[in-house]
């Protein structure tokens, strides 16, 4: 009996040992845990990073052309991509802070030389906004722009500032 028994055991040791796995049965459903690659998930997809509508086809070599004239250290190239408004604005900025136009405006828009990212542009009539980012906009700054004897140009700072989400902050040159 005893020879009959031990190679019984050992048969079914092995059985159970073959068929057998590692984890234990769990119903996973009614669990808080999170698998642990959730990529295929629904509703676990992450939102672009870029956020981007479109390249500004109109709007961005307005930004281009005006910081090209400011890396050339060209006032009237710098001038023709500034409205009325925005030239009276930093004309008078300029002014307050003992400065003439044009090393005033080089200051202010400091660094240069960092291009300037445009997206997302939204055209309603004779205004628009786009997004720039670049230099001293270390985000995705809404900025406003006006067309001008048929031309678009950057609106005065005071117009985009109040498209920007800041609340208590002086956003004046001369505070920078």
């Amino acid at each position: 009996m005893r020879l009959f028994i031990l190679p019984t055991f050992l048969i079914f040791s092995i059985f159970l040992i073959g068929c057998g796995t590692s984890e234990t049965n769990v119903n996973r459903a009614n669990t808080n845990a999170v698998p642990a690659n959730n990529a295929n998930l629904p509703g676990t997809t992450p939102a672009p990073e870029t956020g981007r509508t479109n390249d500004a086809p109109t709007i961005a070599p307005v930004v281009q052309g005006f910081y090209d004239a400011l890396l050339e250290k060209n006032e009237a190239g710098a001038k023709r991509f500034l409205s009325r408004e925005a030239q009276k604005y930093w004309e008078a900025e300029a002014k307050e802070a003992n400065e003439k136009f044009l090393p005033h405006l080089l200051t202010s828009e400091e660094p240069l030389d960092d291009r300037r990212e445009v997206r997302n542009e939204k055209i309603e009539g004779e205004t628009a906004v786009a997004e720039i980012k670049g230099g001293n906009l270390g985000v995705w700054t809404p900025t406003k722009f006006v067309r001008e004897g048929g031309e678009w140009k950057f609106a005065s700072p005071r117009e985009s500032m109040s498209l920007q989400d800041i609340k208590g902050a002086d956003l004046s040159p001369a505070a920078r």
